[in-house]
């Protein structure tokens, strides 16, 4: 009798033993990476010095001060100025300020002051962004946390000032 090797349906093969559990080591490996890569690149995507700003009732958000091209000055407790990222001296503030404002329409400039910063340091930097010809002037703040709202994080938010 002659056999017929795959015809007629009657040979089933048979399946090979499957995986009882899936391998989660690559991507155990891909989350390391994508950890890393975070952990890399998170202290690079602050736009602005880091200050203890003081906190307010009155505060309101101000989302324009979150913007990438919004200029913001920055005064640390022990009184350095910084435009941005920048270090300055107080007296190239101006001159960095108009430079900044020449080709725009919105000349709003951001001060967010450390709240233990001396208060005449503030005044001062106040003066020099003034006389670089500002139209608006935002003190950035934090808003105080409420009894009413304790899960509510804290906002940046402003108290416009203008002439």
């Amino acid at each position: 009798m002659a056999h017929h090797i795959g015809g007629g349906g009657r040979f089933k093969p048979q399946a090979g033993s499957q995986m009882a559990s899936p391998n989660v080591i690559p991507m155990a490996d891909i989350m390391l990476v994508l950890l890393i890569i975070f952990m890399v690149v998170t202290p690079m995507l602050q736009k602005n010095m880091p200050v203890d700003m003081a906190k307010t009732d009155t505060a309101r958000d101000m989302q324009d001060a979150d913007k990438d091209d919004a200029i913001v000055v920055a005064i640390t407790r022990d009184g350095a100025i910084y435009l941005g990222h920048t270090e300055t001296r107080k007296d190239d503030l101006t001159n960095q300020i108009k430079d900044r404002l020449a080709n725009r329409l919105d000349k709003t400039v951001y001060v967010k002051s450390d709240a233990r910063a001396k208060y005449g340091d503030v005044v001062a930097v106040v003066d020099e962004i003034r006389s670089a010809g500002v139209d608006q002037l935002g003190l950035l703040t934090e808003k105080n946390q409420g009894k009413s709202s304790p899960a509510t994080p804290a906002s940046t938010s402003t108290n416009p000032t203008g002439d």
